[in-house]
């Protein structure tokens, strides 16, 4: 990779981080059907454990951005992934490294539903 690429994926996985630790000003999480039928003690374990991810890997984060994992609880899988649309979530971001442009939305899912 080239240092632009580097460096824009090491900007998106910045904001990536900020969004996934809290900073809803970046966008907003949503959550599937069953995420959404979850106890809210499971749904707050579940969002606690995305908050705290730290095992990214080559294997499933090959582009540096730090936009989807897939977690453990209560013995099953579950994935959240990052998207990237414009401001009004209509179309994909033009750049997502540019917060100005781009809305994140975070989506929490059992691994079923993906």
């Amino acid at each position: 990779m080239t240092t632009a690429v580097l460096e824009q994926a090491n900007a998106i996985a910045q904001l990536n981080d900020r969004l996934r630790r809290g900073d809803h000003r970046l966008g907003k999480w949503v959550t599937s059907e069953i995420v959404s039928n979850s106890s809210s003690e499971e749904q707050q374990e579940l969002f606690r454990l995305v908050r705290t991810f730290i095992n990214f890997t080559p294997e499933n984060d090959p582009y540096g951005e730090r936009d989807f994992g897939a977690i453990e609880f209560e013995g099953e899988k579950w994935f959240w992934k990052i998207s990237y649309y414009d401001q009004n979530l209509k179309y994909l971001s033009e750049d997502p490294s540019d917060p100005a442009l781009t809305r994140r939305v975070l989506t929490v899912m059992h691994s079923s539903e993906y």
